[in-house]
């Protein structure tokens, strides 16, 4: 059981299940390519990527989209997220599955329009995903400069 390894071999799990995922490695280092500040691939796509793994199941199977996080308070404006969500919808052009774009800084802009409770705003990517209900996904990964991992 993986839970019960020493943190080191954890991450190593963790990673070689990630990397059996062709779509979510090409995910992530098509995002790497985008230059976005305090980026992460995070929520379904990781968790899934892992049960899937780990219940031999094809390491694709039942992902909806993958989720793309990033922190920018520079500019807080929808236009600056689209630009962002469009340059992305490029870069991602010819993957089999969606790919959502999304700054986290404005979030608690529209959150509480979209789902009726106020969501504060975040400090940071990593304050976002802490914030999920579900625990489960609370996990983003990035590829650093020279494919160091951030975890």
């Amino acid at each position: 059981m993986i839970g019960r390894l020493p943190l080191d071999e954890q991450l190593a799990a963790l990673k070689s299940a990630l990397a059996r995922n062709e779509v979510l490695m090409e995910v992530l280092n098509r995002t790497a390519g985008l230059g976005q500040p305090n980026w992460y691939v995070t929520a379904g796509c990781v968790f899934q990527t892992v049960w899937n793994v780990v219940t031999d199941r094809h390491p694709t199977g039942g992902i909806k989209d993958y989720d793309v996080f990033y922190f920018d308070d520079r500019d807080l404006s929808w236009e600056a997220e689209d630009a962002v969500i469009k340059a992305a919808s490029a870069a991602f052009a010819g993957l089999p599955a969606e790919v959502e774009v999304r700054n986290e800084a404005r979030v608690h802009l529209w959150y509480e329009q979209k789902f009726g409770v106020v969501c504060a705003p975040h400090a940071s990517t990593e304050a976002a995903i802490d914030s999920f209900a579900a625990t489960t996904c609370c996990l983003g990964v990035r590829l650093e400069p020279g494919g160091r991992w951030r975890v």
